[in-house]
Protein backbone atom coordinates (compact mmCIF):
# COMPACT_ATOMS: atom_id res chain seq x y z
CA UNK A 1 0.00 0.00 0.00
CA UNK A 2 2.80 1.96 0.92
CA UNK A 3 3.76 2.12 -2.68
CA UNK A 4 0.45 3.21 -4.02
CA UNK A 5 0.48 6.04 -1.54
CA UNK A 6 3.60 7.05 -2.86
CA UNK A 7 2.52 7.03 -6.81
CA UNK A 8 -0.78 8.79 -5.67
CA UNK A 9 1.13 11.70 -3.96
CA UNK A 10 3.42 12.08 -6.89
CA UNK A 11 0.82 12.39 -9.56
CA UNK A 12 -0.36 14.67 -7.26
CA UNK A 13 2.47 16.86 -7.32
CA UNK A 14 2.95 16.67 -10.78
CA UNK A 15 -0.24 17.83 -11.55
CA UNK A 16 -0.04 20.92 -8.93
CA UNK A 17 2.83 21.81 -10.41
CA UNK A 18 1.76 21.34 -14.13
CA UNK A 19 -0.41 23.85 -13.11
CA UNK A 20 2.18 26.50 -11.64
CA UNK A 21 0.55 25.92 -8.46
CA UNK A 22 2.47 26.50 -5.38
CA UNK A 23 1.05 24.09 -1.96
CA UNK A 24 -0.38 26.85 -0.66
CA UNK A 25 -2.21 28.55 -3.52
CA UNK A 26 -3.61 24.67 -4.57
CA UNK A 27 -5.24 24.51 -0.64
CA UNK A 28 -6.75 27.77 -1.13
CA UNK A 29 -8.26 26.47 -4.07
CA UNK A 30 -9.22 23.22 -2.60
CA UNK A 31 -10.07 24.21 0.85
CA UNK A 32 -7.57 21.65 2.13
CA UNK A 33 -4.89 21.60 4.83
CA UNK A 34 -1.69 22.28 3.31
CA UNK A 35 0.36 20.20 6.10
CA UNK A 36 -2.04 17.16 5.01
CA UNK A 37 -1.96 17.90 1.24
CA UNK A 38 2.15 17.74 1.90
CA UNK A 39 2.43 15.04 3.43
CA UNK A 40 -0.24 13.49 0.68
CA UNK A 41 2.38 14.32 -1.80
CA UNK A 42 5.16 13.00 0.49
CA UNK A 43 3.20 9.21 0.62
CA UNK A 44 2.42 9.59 4.23
CA UNK A 45 -1.24 9.49 4.32
CA UNK A 46 -3.91 8.38 1.57
CA UNK A 47 -5.65 10.82 0.00
CA UNK A 48 -9.55 11.56 1.34
CA UNK A 49 -11.85 8.51 0.46
CA UNK A 50 -14.68 11.27 -0.58
CA UNK A 51 -15.20 10.95 -4.57
CA UNK A 52 -16.84 14.38 -3.98
CA UNK A 53 -13.34 16.17 -2.72
CA UNK A 54 -11.70 14.03 -5.04
CA UNK A 55 -13.84 15.11 -8.10
CA UNK A 56 -12.99 18.76 -7.17
CA UNK A 57 -9.26 18.61 -6.39
CA UNK A 58 -9.62 16.47 -10.33
CA UNK A 59 -11.18 20.08 -11.81
CA UNK A 60 -8.90 22.37 -9.94
CA UNK A 61 -6.45 20.00 -11.80
CA UNK A 62 -7.56 20.42 -14.93
CA UNK A 63 -8.83 16.78 -15.37
CA UNK A 64 -12.36 17.56 -14.86
CA UNK A 65 -12.54 18.34 -19.03
CA UNK A 66 -11.08 14.83 -19.84
CA UNK A 67 -13.59 12.44 -18.47
CA UNK A 68 -11.36 9.23 -18.52
CA UNK A 69 -8.37 11.67 -16.62
CA UNK A 70 -10.31 12.21 -13.79
CA UNK A 71 -11.78 8.61 -13.57
CA UNK A 72 -8.24 7.60 -13.54
CA UNK A 73 -7.13 9.83 -10.85
CA UNK A 74 -9.84 8.88 -9.03
CA UNK A 75 -8.72 5.21 -9.01
CA UNK A 76 -5.43 6.07 -8.18
CA UNK A 77 -6.51 7.57 -5.06
CA UNK A 78 -8.67 4.25 -4.21
CA UNK A 79 -5.62 2.19 -4.66
CA UNK A 80 -3.62 4.70 -2.40
CA UNK A 81 -6.62 3.97 0.25
CA UNK A 82 -6.73 0.49 -0.29
CA UNK A 83 -10.07 0.33 -1.51
CA UNK A 84 -11.76 -1.03 -4.62
CA UNK A 85 -13.66 1.89 -6.50
CA UNK A 86 -17.66 1.87 -5.84
CA UNK A 87 -18.94 1.38 -9.44
CA UNK A 88 -16.74 -2.39 -8.97
CA UNK A 89 -18.34 -3.00 -6.06
CA UNK A 90 -21.96 -1.81 -7.31
CA UNK A 91 -21.33 -4.28 -10.42
CA UNK A 92 -22.22 -7.88 -9.14
CA UNK A 93 -20.78 -9.45 -12.03
CA UNK A 94 -17.43 -7.85 -10.65
CA UNK A 95 -17.39 -8.25 -7.04
CA UNK A 96 -17.89 -12.23 -8.11
CA UNK A 97 -15.29 -12.27 -10.40
CA UNK A 98 -12.63 -10.65 -7.84
CA UNK A 99 -11.82 -13.71 -5.81
CA UNK A 100 -10.30 -15.44 -9.19
CA UNK A 101 -8.59 -12.11 -10.52
CA UNK A 102 -6.87 -12.15 -6.95
CA UNK A 103 -5.70 -15.37 -7.41
CA UNK A 104 -4.65 -15.22 -10.60
CA UNK A 105 -2.66 -11.50 -9.78
CA UNK A 106 -0.70 -14.04 -6.46
CA UNK A 107 0.09 -16.71 -9.53
CA UNK A 108 -2.32 -18.98 -8.04
CA UNK A 109 -4.39 -20.96 -10.83
CA UNK A 110 -8.01 -20.17 -10.86
CA UNK A 111 -10.41 -23.12 -12.13
CA UNK A 112 -11.36 -22.90 -15.52
CA UNK A 113 -15.21 -21.44 -14.71
CA UNK A 114 -13.29 -18.57 -12.85
CA UNK A 115 -11.35 -17.86 -16.13
CA UNK A 116 -14.07 -18.03 -18.50
CA UNK A 117 -15.74 -15.75 -16.13
CA UNK A 118 -13.24 -13.43 -16.12
CA UNK A 119 -13.02 -13.21 -19.82
CA UNK A 120 -16.68 -12.66 -19.97
CA UNK A 121 -17.02 -10.09 -17.43
CA UNK A 122 -13.89 -8.62 -19.74
CA UNK A 123 -15.80 -8.96 -22.87
CA UNK A 124 -18.60 -7.30 -21.55
CA UNK A 125 -16.68 -4.12 -20.13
Amino acid sequence: MKKNLQKFGELLKNLRIEKNLSLREICKLTDYDPSNWSKIERGIIPPPAEEKTLLKWARILGLAQKRKESREFIDEARMAQGIIPQDIMTSKNAVNALPAFFRTLRNEKPTKEEIDNLIRLIKNS
